[in-house]
């Protein structure tokens, strides 16, 4: 009963690609999948130092990754952090020195490029930080959590599922409470799903934030 799995490993080869691409042998294989991680992990320590205080949303998408053996492609897909669109070519600049340090790798190219998505709510990753946001600021989970709805009904989406888990509103018991907004068909292999799970430090403890976007197939 109830077999759970990840939406997006289920539909790989289907209407899910890999966001990092790349083969290694398997002696070396551990040493590409931290070296994914740093770069993931440098971009978005980066995106978060420079930041705006105003904004609690860092508005980055997802990090995909390609790599060759002299070269390694990093695309930054961002919703609306102008951080990166500002004076682009100074800022990609101070990032490729910034991923370079950390990797220390000599021998290969770094290669960084930031695209602009159309419907950032339509992004579960940028919607998970928006209510992270506001739950940080106390605000109720279950007027956060309309909210993020609205937001996303705006991208032209077919449908969304919302759970968050923990000790909501600082109760002792944790709970788990979620609501949904239209189709979110999880066992139709053939449907494009867009997920993502977010932990939140709030002052009572962790709580996990996980979002389904059922996205609407261009014909």
């Amino acid at each position: 009963m109830g077999q759970k799995i990840n939406p997006l490993g289920f539909r790989l080869g289907t209407t899910q690609n890999h966001h990092s691409v790349w083969f290694a042998q398997p002696k070396t294989y551990s040493e590409g999948l931290q070296e994914d991680q740093k770069i993931r992990n440098c971009i978005k320590n980066y995106v978060q130092k420079n930041m705006r205080i105003s904004s609690s949303v860092e508005g980055i998408a997802r990090i995909e990754i390609q790599k060759r053996i002299d070269l390694i492609q990093v695309l930054i897909y961002i919703g609306f952090q102008k951080l990166l669109l500002e004076n682009r070519s100074k800022r990609i600049e101070e990032l490729q020195i910034n991923v370079q340090k950390e990797l220390n790798c000599v021998n290969r190219k770094l290669n960084i490029a930031v695209t602009r998505i159309s419907n950032p709510y339509g992004q579960p990753t940028i919607l998970a930080e928006f209510i992270a946001g506001q739950l940080k600021n106390r605000v109720s989970f279950r007027k956060a959590m309309k909210k993020a709805i609205e937001l996303t009904e705006q991208a032209d989406t077919k449908g969304i599922k919302v759970q968050i888990a923990g000790r909501i509103d600082g109760k002792e018991i944790a709970r788990v409470e979620w609501i949904r907004e239209g189709r979110v068909p999880l066992q139709t292999i053939g449907t494009k799903i867009d997920y993502c799970s977010y932990p939140v430090r709030t002052i009572y403890g962790v709580l996990g934030i996980k979002i389904w976007i059922f996205v609407n197939e261009e014909k």
